[in-house]
C-alpha cells in the first residue's frame, strides 16, 4: 500500500476542493481554469471605453490660431489676383480683350488690396520691407515676400496699360510676367498654411497647393464671367470648369488619405462651409454644361 505521501503525489491537479494555475474545481479557479469569474476573465460583451482626448488643465493640445479677417482676406485676394493674371494672358493672347481688360483689372485690384490685408496685420509697412532684406529658401514667407514683390508691378503695369490702351508691347511683356508668377502666387499661401503646427493643415501639405490653385481658378473664372457680357465669358467658363473639377478632386483625395486628421474638414462650421462650396461648384458645373449643350443645339 502507498502512503498518504504518495496518494497526495498521485492526485490529479484541479479536483473538487481547489485548483491552481493551470486547473479549475467547482470551487477554485486559477488564472487559465474555470469557476467563477474570480480568476481575471472578462464577462462576455464587456468592451473597453472610448478613448477621450485631453491635456493638462483642460487647455487644447495645439494653440488655436488666431487670426482676424486679414488673412482670410489675403489668401483669397492673393489666390484671385494670381488665377485672373493667367486668365488675362490666355485672353489677350486668343483676342479676347474685353475679357483681358477686366481680367487684368481684377488682378490688379486683388493684389493691391491683398497685399494692404498683409500690411495691416503685420503692423506697419517696415515689417514687409525687412524681409526683403535676404532671401531665404527654407522659409515660405521669405519666398512669398519675393514672390508678391516681383508680381504686384507687373500685375499693375498690366493692368494701367489695359486701361489706358497706350504702350502695347509694354503690356504685353507685364502680362506675361504677372501670368508667370500667377500660379505661384495661388499656390505660395499654401505652403504658409501647411507650415503650422496644426494637423488638419500640416498633414495636407500634399494636397493643399492644388486645393488652393482650384479654388483660385474658380474664382477668378467667376469674377471674369460676372465682369463681361456672356458671350465673351466662354474661356472664363472653361476656367471655372477646370477649376472646380481640380478643387473638388483635391479636396476629395486630401480626406480619403488623411482619415481622422481630416475630421476638421467634415465637422462643424467648417465642414458646413465645404460642404456648401462643393454643393456649389457642382451646381455651377453642370450649369455650365447645360449652357454649352444649348449653344450646341441651336
Amino acid at each position: 500500500m502507498t502512503g498518504p505521501t504518495e496518494s497526495s503525489r498521485r492526485r490529479p491537479r484541479g479536483d473538487n476542493n481547489g485548483g491552481d494555475n493551470n486547473g479549475g474545481g467547482n470551487n477554485g479557479g486559477g488564472n487559465n481554469g474555470g469557476g467563477n469569474n474570480r480568476g481575471g476573465r472578462k464577462r462576455h460583451g464587456e468592451m473597453v471605453p472610448e478613448a477621450e482626448f485631453s491635456s493638462y488643465y483642460g487647455r487644447p493640445v495645439v494653440k488655436e490660431t488666431v487670426w482676424g479677417p486679414d488673412i482670410p482676406s489675403y489668401l483669397f485676394l492673393g489666390g484671385l489676383a494670381g488665377a485672373s493674371s493667367v486668365l488675362a494672358a490666355g485672353a489677350h493672347l486668343t483676342g479676347r480683350q474685353e475679357l483681358a481688360r477686366a481680367a487684368k483689372c481684377g488682378a490688379a485690384g486683388a493684389i493691391s488690396l491683398s497685399m494692404v490685408a498683409l500690411v495691416h496685420d503685420l503692423g506697419r509697412p517696415a515689417r514687409f520691407l525687412n524681409m526683403l532684406r535676404v532671401l531665404k529658401v527654407t522659409s515660405p514667407m521669405s519666398v512669398g515676400t519675393w514672390i508678391l514683390s516681383a508680381y504686384t508691378p507687373a500685375a499693375l503695369a498690366a493692368a494701367a496699360c489695359a486701361v489706358t490702351r497706350k504702350m502695347p508691347w509694354a503690356g504685353l511683356a507685364a502680362t506675361i510676367a504677372a501670368a508667370t508668377l500667377g500660379p505661384a502666387v495661388a499656390s505660395y499661401t499654401s505652403v504658409l498654411v501647411a507650415d503650422t503646427a496644426a494637423p488638419a493643415w500640416h498633414g495636407a501639405y500634399r494636397e493643399l497647393p492644388f486645393l488652393f490653385v482650384g479654388s483660385a481658378a474658380t474664382a477668378a473664372a467667376g469674377f471674369g464671367m460676372a465682369a463681361v457680357r456672356p458671350e465673351h465669358a466662354a474661356q472664363a467658363a472653361r476656367l471655372a470648369v477646370l477649376g472646380s473639377v481640380g478643387e473638388l478632386t483635391a479636396k476629395s483625395v486630401l480626406l480619403r488619405r488623411m482619415g481622422t486628421a481630416a475630421e476638421p474638414y467634415r465637422r462643424g462650421r467648417a465642414g458646413l462651409l465645404m460642404e456648401t462650396r462643393r454643393g456649389m461648384l457642382v451646381g455651377r458645373h453642370f450649369s455650365l454644361q447645360a449652357d454649352a449643350t444649348r449653344k450646341k443645339t441651336t
